[in-house]
């Protein structure tokens, strides 16, 4: 197989990588223009279903409740959604990702796998083609919350106090499962998994984005954080998945977060993995500053040039999902605070639109 290095990786090199075998079934082309999505619950309000309208939106991200991954509860979101006049890019789940199990290779790893399959699958089934998975191990680390412009409440990170968090699980400590675990040990175990998936989603037509380390910090706990937070570790993933199934979430704040650990910014990252072909949802955040220390803002109150990214992502004809994400709190509640991330998104994209019309 090709070896792709940050050196000699070109968009050729690594197609030529994916085209050593045969795959099970291709996935549909994305169709043209950004796909700007809402975040919401399963049980989101009919009143909320028309305020997402009303702003503009068209798609959905559905997060949907513990234990109701199934297909039948899938259709149920589509139909409503579709009833509104959405329509859902994806169903996430807090079991679909960040399964330590299978990143640590935890008993029960295997039952993990042949649960995703089967999520895969039913994803599928619902006409739904895309999903986001994370490889970490031990949750999403953050410090207690803290307040960015004019007081609005915002996570905040700091690795002198920051613990791990995800689907009621909080980790802590120097090791948070006993031992340290090595970055080969990660590559064995995402190996492992991904060679089972990736064949899994193709047959459903289904794209499987992968999150990044969120923070990138070089370890956490006693486990490597950034086999997905630098641009060589997710050409080196995406060349072990040799698949069309596979590609990225390129979640903007993490990569952000990680700064010069990154080895590219997030405006070279975007631009090279879109000529991948494999950059298939961005999560359109900003941080005030790179690790040890954070604190999440508004979208324009970040240390990136947000408008700059935007036309980025335009010029290279990014087709995919874009979401605000984590987004600091406001006086007036979630609708204002939604309403104005959402807005300043829309109004990048139309104008970043109107200039490359222009040229």
């Amino acid at each position: 197989m090709t070896q792709l290095t940050r050196r000699g990786f070109s968009a050729a090199a690594i197609a030529a990588a994916f085209g050593s075998r045969v795959h099970a079934k291709s996935i549909d082309p994305l169709s043209p223009g950004i796909k700007i999505s809402m975040q919401v619950d399963e049980k989101v309000a009919d009143e909320d279903l028309v305020w997402i309208k009303q702003m503009g939106v068209d798609y959905l991200n559905v997060q949907s409740g513990k234990g109701r991954a199934t297909l039948d509860n899938f259709l149920a979101i589509k139909k409503r959604a579709e009833a509104a006049g959405l329509k859902v890019w994806n169903i996430s789940n807090n079991d679909n990702r960040n399964i330590e199990e299978i990143t640590l290779n935890l008993p029960g790893r295997d039952e993990k796998i042949a649960w995703l399959k089967q999520y895969i699958r039913d994803t599928g089934k619902a006409g739904i083609g895309y999903i986001t998975y994370a490889h970490m191990a031990n949750g999403i680390w953050s410090s207690k919350a803290e307040t960015t412009r004019a007081g609005g409440e915002a996570r905040a990170y700091h690795l002198s106090n920051a613990k791990g968090y995800w689907n009621g699980k909080t980790y802590e400590g120097p090791l948070t499962h006993g031992r340290r675990y090595s970055k080969e040990e990660l590559w064995d175990n995402y190996t492992y998994f991904i060679r089972q998936i990736a064949p899994v989603a193709e047959e459903a037509g289904v794209r499987i984005g992968i999150h990044p380390d969120d923070p990138p910090q070089p370890e956490l706990g006693g486990i490597p954080r950034q086999i997905f937070g630098t641009f060589d570790g997710y050409v080196k993933a995406l060349e072990i998945a040799n698949s069309p199934a596979i590609g990225v979430c390129l979640c903007c704040g993490t990569w952000m977060e990680g700064g010069k650990h990154t080895g590219k910014d997030v405006f070279a990252a975007a631009r090279e993995f879109a000529r991948m072909g494999k950059l298939w949802k961005i999560h359109f955040r900003n941080v005030t500053s790179p690790i040890p220390d954070f604190v999440e803002t508004y979208i324009d109150n970040g240390y990136t040039d947000m408008w700059k990214l935007m036309r980025t992502l335009v010029d290279v004809d990014f087709r995919g999902n874009l979401i605000a994400d984590h987004v600091p709190a406001m006086s007036g509640g979630r609708h204002s605070s939604w309403s104005y991330s959402m807005g300043y998104i829309r109004a990048l994209y139309n104008a970043a639109l109107e200039e490359k019309k222009r040229g």
